[in-house]
């Protein structure tokens, strides 16, 4: 190329490597096709020829873009030159790309190429800035309702797919004004830029809609999804960014609550949602209390009432120990642990403290063989198919008669999860436990589940036994439980006796033991019952 538009016009056509030039071409020397290649943005490596040209100007050339200068009397250097330029121009290449892709992953999910979190968190924090009552945003937070079948029956890779193909999907009614993200796992977020709440709950169906007639095709199967979607509007700036997604979360499994494959809007006064985030809190603060070990083992002493003889029996209670020292009775925080899955670790957690007791009480001699000891279970453990090995090797390991340990399960739990209650009571009984029913007579059908649920003891319903002095109805039916329970085989145990009187009256029906504040307050195990 003998011009600048020749030169041009080539290196406006891909597939150029390197650039050599003479140093003085007529009319088109080395300095201006220097200053061409630069201003095309090219990264070309330069190689001036030249058969004369003086040191302060090849340093000046150097200093301008040029990568290397050969003279024509020593143009062996050429190729060695073209070779060196050549590789580290390659280097460069590869260098920029790894930055582009580190720089790419930074800001996007690897697996659909959307938005990650940290951006997403980012724009969401940006987006409150200018959030107001004339300035409207909207927040998604979408999880998919069958993920999880697809992963557990095709494999991930199935679900990596599934994953991409609805990351599309989503991109439909999405502007490139919005954000679509992956917030991790198989939730998605979007934030919808300048937009109503009216809008935001059209997009939201929309997308709830296309994710509802998609059908994901692995192998020989196919798979109908669906989602569910929690939606917050940012209209208040002094909202942070984890608090828009914490309630978007919860609007989002509000959702799930409901039926599934619907949208939930968050409203600060949705009495739904301020229960949810209270069992959120609860499930953080067991978490650490399991860790911190703020759990604390009670136990209630249960008495036997006229014509029954066994030695000392108790319940195991637990306790919580707050924050500020108070104790927490299990009411308070059992229902977030039952949602939220953390039932089989505190229900562990009471049998092994609970059996390092006995194993001291009964190496002293402070416990009996023929004393019952009552440990109370959750519908997550009776489905628990590992349990049973726990049980059996503490029970070996802290060398505990096993008639002495009786498992309670309360009546409502036993019959909604049925198949795995009789499996329980059938294996634990071959063990040689014992098992009870709790508050019986709090269920439908109750009388009917007896001779299915193959249990030792009846644990009458303390709402019945609380008031059956002044109400004939709730004795009446003290009294029939206790005696069908005899028919079936069943010693009966009343709980909630909480006057004198009332274990008197509990006496003259026939039931077999009392349990209650009139009896005995739960106090900590270290501690003898005194009774």
């Amino acid at each position: 190329m003998d011009s600048p538009a020749t030169l041009q016009t080539a290196l406006n056509e891909d597939g150029w490597d390197i650039v050599i030039t003479d140093h003085n071409l007529p009319e088109f020397g080395s300095e201006a096709a220097i200053r061409q290649v630069k201003q095309a943005d090219l990264d070309l490596p330069i190689i001036i020829v030249s058969g004369c040209i003086g040191e302060e100007v090849a340093v000046a050339a150097m200093k301008s873009g040029a990568h290397d200068y050969i003279m024509k009397g020593n143009l062996s250097r050429l190729v060695p030159a073209i070779e060196r330029e050549l590789r580290e121009a390659q280097n460069r290449h590869e260098h920029r790309g790894a930055q582009e892709t580190i720089q790419y992953l930074a800001y996007h999910d690897a697996l659909t190429g959307l938005c990650n979190r940290a951006e997403f968190e980012q724009r969401l924090a940006r987006a409150l800035k200018s959030a107001g009552a004339d300035s409207q945003h909207a927040l998604f937070y979408l999880d998919m309702d069958q993920f999880k079948i697809v992963n557990d029956t095709c494999g991930h890779v199935a679900g990596d797919e599934l994953l991409k193909q609805v990351a599309l999907l989503l991109k439909g009614p999405v502007r490139d004004s919005d954000t679509l993200a992956r917030l991790g796992g198989d939730e998605f977020g979007v934030l919808l830029d300048h937009c109503s709440l009216s809008h935001a709950e059209e997009v939201a169906e929309r997308m709830l809609q296309l994710v509802k007639e998609f059908r994901f095709a692995w192998l020989d199967k196919t798979f109908t999804i669906g989602a569910s979607i929690g939606l917050v509007m940012l209209d208040n700036p002094n909202q942070t960014h984890t608090e828009l997604l914490r309630a978007a979360d919860m609007a989002c499994y509000a959702a799930k609550d409901k039926g599934r494959g619907r949208v939930h809007v968050y409203r600060p006064d949705d009495v739904e949602l301020t229960q949810r985030r209270g069992e959120m809190e609860w499930v953080s603060q067991l978490t650490r209390a399991l860790q911190d070990k703020q759990f604390v083992l009670h136990k209630q002493c249960i008495i036997a009432l006229e014509g029954a003889t066994p030695g000392p029996s108790c319940e195991f209670l637990l306790r919580l120990r707050g924050r500020d020292g108070n104790l927490i009775l299990p009411g308070a925080f059992i229902p977030a642990a039952e949602r939220y899955n953390l039932m089989p670790k505190l229900d562990r957690w009471v049998l092994k403290q609970a059996f390092a007791h006995l194993a001291q009480q009964f190496a002293t001699r402070q416990a009996r063989a023929d004393s019952i000891y009552f440990i109370n279970l959750s519908g997550a453990t009776l489905g628990d198919e590992t349990y049973l090995q726990f049980v059996k090797e503490a029970l070996s390991r802290n060398g505990i008669p096993p008639q002495a340990i009786c498992f309670e399960v309360t009546e409502t739990t036993a019959i909604a999860n049925l198949t795995s209650a009789l499996a329980f009571i059938q294996n634990v009984k071959s063990l040689g436990c014992k098992v009870a029913l709790d508050d019986f007579g709090s269920g439908l059908s109750s009388f009917s589940y007896l001779k299915t649920l193959a249990a030792d003891y009846l644990k009458i319903d303390g709402a019945f036994v609380r008031d059956m002095l002044e109400d004939p109805m709730d004795a009446a039916i003290v009294q029939a439980i206790n005696s069908i329970g005899h028919v079936a085989g069943l010693k009966t145990i009343a709980e909630f006796v909480e006057h004198e009187d009332i274990q008197t009256k509990l006496a003259e029906i026939g039931v077999d033991y009392a349990q209650g504040y009139a009896i005995h307050r739960p106090q900590p195990v270290n501690e003898a019952c005194m009774i």
